[in-house]
């Protein structure tokens, strides 16, 4: 018996049709797998059920009984929580104080002073649920994203929550915290708790739904009952099509492209681990890991971004050195960052000016940049790689992850790029614009461009490569040809055993 069912909703803005008659129920105890590529209408439905935008049709009814209007106060009455994607913590208060905040208890009568002691004794049960291994009083500051993220979640638990809607919730997490929060969600579960898990990664979706539902253009378009929850079934429904393997062979004939090498490279995660890696032109070499291994940061070094502890690289055999990114830019290494957000774009400018912004001399006449010039490359650009926007001139911000990480690879591919590294470079975006992005890195190995591929996605690790590294602890830890691809091997490489024969 459901608790809570949405049902016909629809929601409509001029010229666009965002949600049309979504109907949905949740029972108690239920996870729910909900799934769909990026703009399918699932952000739209949540806002809905979160009482943050009105419906311009359909019911909203709780044990039964019609909620209208449906608003965030009658949202929290009636049990349901959000564990966000983009974490909203305060960094300059402690665990405690960000789970409760707005409701901690209080003592010293009118002065109403916070009782830290049972603050902190009321989260210390929240937390050992979750086993992290982070205190009560811990600063927010000093957490990883992967303990921030689960600070979230048990916040959202401290709301004896009815419905706990987690939207990419293991985007930070490391593969022992993923494991440790499908617990979590499965004691959520025999605890009568319900669960919305909305994730683009469909093997934690396929480990923990009983049931999946899919939107697509913001239709239901079907649902999977626990026992027909497979990568086969959930793909179709989500993207309309069939997708092809996520391997792409290498062309049989490829141009000779550049080669990097990092010779004995130390960086500032590990200055005493060095790194010794070859990335050859025209193909693609996955390095694999545990989050905290150091790849980011071996990245950012010969990207330029952090000084070299130690070591040295060389381009086809001759010593390079670089300084910074505008020297590692000039030698045709491009870096494609894990944060696309934050360190990729410049999101409330337009398509054009982030595709020409690191070379803005070739768009240049003296000092002033030509416009048109800069318009017509991006126009290019866009048609090149299917970005999905009105036009050029349209806010990065505005666009879906997968269109935005394409903004990303069109500056880079405006300046005929020689090593590329991409830094997760799929991270929170679906399962359709994934394949357009490996096709476009298989295209860039196959002109002869050397691509350094990082990612904690095991199936995209397995499934793209061509080679594969493991960095365990700052170190490489091993190396994978092909015929010996496993996530068995990999894992054990990740932690520092040898790899099965």
């Amino acid at each position: 018996m459901a608790f809570l069912e949405l049902v016909e909703i629809a929601k409509r803005y001029p010229g666009v049709v965002a949600l049309d008659r979504v109907t949905l129920s949740v029972a108690p105890g239920e996870v729910i797998g909900l799934i769909g590529e990026n703009g399918a209408g699932k952000s739209t439905l949540m806002k809905v059920l979160g009482g943050v935008i009105e419906p311009s049709a359909g019911a909203i009814r709780v044990d039964g009984v019609e909620r209208k209007p449906f608003t965030v106060g009658d949202a929290i009455k009636a049990g349901i929580a959000f564990v966000h994607q983009e974490l909203n913590v305060f960094d300059n208060l402690d665990a405690a104080a960000n789970v409760f905040i707005g409701r901690e208890p209080l003592a010293g009568g009118f002065l109403k002073l916070i009782d830290r002691k049972k603050l902190h004794a009321d989260v210390q049960p929240l937390l050992d649920r979750l086993g992290v291994d982070f205190a009560p009083d811990t600063p927010v500051a000093e957490m990883s994203l992967a303990q921030r993220q689960l600070l979230e979640i048990a916040k959202a638990l401290s709301l004896s929550a009815r419905l706990v809607i987690m939207d990419e919730p293991t985007s930070s997490l490391t593969l022992s915290e993923t494991e440790r929060l499908m617990r979590v969600i499965a004691g959520l579960k025999t605890q009568g708790v319900s669960v919305i898990f909305i994730s683009h990664r469909l093997n934690e979706v396929q480990t923990c739904a009983d049931r999946v539902a899919v939107l697509r253009d913001g239709r239901m378009v079907g649902e999977l009952e626990r026992s027909a929850i497979t990568h086969d079934a959930m793909i179709p429904l989500m993207i309309g099509r069939e997708l092809k393997a996520l391997y792409i062979a290498p062309a049989p004939e490829r141009p000779e492209g550049t080669t990097l090498q990092m010779q004995g490279v130390r960086t500032t995660a590990y200055p005493d681990r060095a790194v010794s890696l070859e990335v050859r032109g025209g193909e693609i070499l996955g390095l694999a890991g545990l989050v905290g291994s150091g790849r980011t940061e071996l990245a950012r070094a010969v990207f330029g971004i952090d000084p070299l502890r130690g070591g040295a690289l060389k381009m086809n055999g001759e010593p390079v050195e670089i300084r910074g990114p505008r020297e590692a830019i000039d030698r045709g290494v491009f870096l494609v960052p894990e944060d696309r957000k934050r360190a990729g774009l410049l999101l409330d400018s337009s398509i054009a000016r982030n595709i020409s912004l690191p070379d803005l001399r070739s768009y240049a006449r003296g000092l002033l940049v030509r416009n048109q010039a800069e318009l017509d490359n991006a126009v290019r650009q866009k048609e090149r790689l299917d970005i999905k926007a009105p036009s050029v001139k349209a806010e990065v911000g505005t666009l879906s992850g997968g269109n935005q990480q394409k903004v990303v690879l069109a500056k880079w591919l405006s300046m005929r790029p020689k090593v590329i590294i991409f830094d997760e470079p799929t991270r929170g975006i679906d399962v359709g614009a994934k394949h357009e992005i490996y096709e476009i890195m298989r295209a860039l190995a196959n002109s002869g461009v050397a691509v350094l591929m990082i990612s904690s996605d095991m199936e995209e690790v397995i499934g793209v490569s061509d080679r594969i590294a493991v960095m365990q602890e700052g170190r490489i830890s091993g190396f994978l040809d092909r015929p010996e691809f496993s996530e068995h091997n990999v894992l054990r490489l990740a932690v520092g055993m040898r790899p099965s024969s």
